[in-house]
């Protein structure tokens, strides 16, 4: 970081260094894989890494723009108007979500819901099937029935969940402005307003499943058959001297010597 009054010029200079490196590698994929793991070992941050990755959606840009000049000149025009889209599209980002602290919102989403892929390891898998698979699907087939049955279904929708998140941005920052029945939750049914219910099922059905279903599978063969062995090794018995019997006995005791049974995966003392 710059010292002040300089220390705004940090995340620019790291985006800079975002798109240059993008641009020496050709992808940003390349670019946020690797920084991706640094962040989550701590060596960056994740308020450097977020200038860092827009940097690298600038960089990549340069992809399209150098086969855009590649590209005869009868299309040239064409080729360079969809590069200098996806240019002008990643800046309007830039601008909409980052030179203003309070509109970085993607850091504080990010950090969301991770606090919640750490305690329920399965939302980020439901996370990439909604937003990718699920969502873009219910859009799509509700678009091929028309904008009237579109906006019909999905303004709803929208406004449910604007709601929903002020309720919850008062709730936390200013719970006394809001009736006394919506400062919490708790009116509703548990699994509308926690994941604890669903997680529960979840791993109800991933242990029956792993109980009934999956012991014919190769994998769990190998698991019994490991099992099996381990059992017959620990029921093998070797016999060994008891050391301390014999020490009694060069001591001047009387005793005989002694002979004790262990485990052949224990260690090499012997009970008395």
């Amino acid at each position: 970081d710059f010292p002040f009054p300089f220390t705004w010029l940090a995340g620019y200079l790291a985006m800079l260094a975002g798109a240059g490196m993008t641009f020496v590698v050709q992808s940003s994929s390349v670019f946020t894989s690797a920084i991706t793991p640094l962040v989550g070992i701590g060596v960056i941050s994740i308020e450097r890494s977020y200038p860092l990755t827009l940097g690298a959606n600038i960089g990549t840009t340069t992809t399209a723009i150098l086969a855009a000049l590649a590209s005869p000149g009868s299309t040239l025009k064409y080729s360079l108007q969809i590069a200098l889209c996806h240019f002008f599209f990643n800046v309007s980002g830039i601008i909409l979500f980052y030179p203003i602290p309070y509109t970085r919102l993607p850091i504080r989403m990010s950090k969301t819901l991770g606090n919640i892929t750490a305690q329920y390891r399965w939302f980020a898998i439901f996370y990439l099937l909604l937003c990718f698979f699920l969502l873009p699907l219910f859009v799509f087939a509700l678009s091929l029935a028309g904008w009237g049955v579109l906006l019909g279904v999905c303004l709803p929708l929208f406004l449910l969940f604007i709601a929903v998140v002020v309720i919850n941005v008062m709730q936390k920052r200013r719970p006394h402005s809001l009736p006394e029945k919506l400062q919490n939750w708790d009116f509703l049914p548990v699994w509308m307003h926690s994941l604890e219910p669903w997680d529960n099922i979840l791993m109800a059905s991933l242990a029956f499943c792993g109980k009934h279903c999956c012991g014919f599978c190769k994998c769990c063969k190998v698991n019994t058959e490991q099992e099996g062995a381990k059992d017959n090794q620990l029921k093998t018995m070797e016999v060994y001297e008891n050391t301390m019997a014999m020490a009694d006995d060069e001591r001047g005791g009387r005793r005989a010597p002694a002979v004790a049974c262990v485990d052949k995966t224990g260690t090499n003392n012997t009970a008395l």
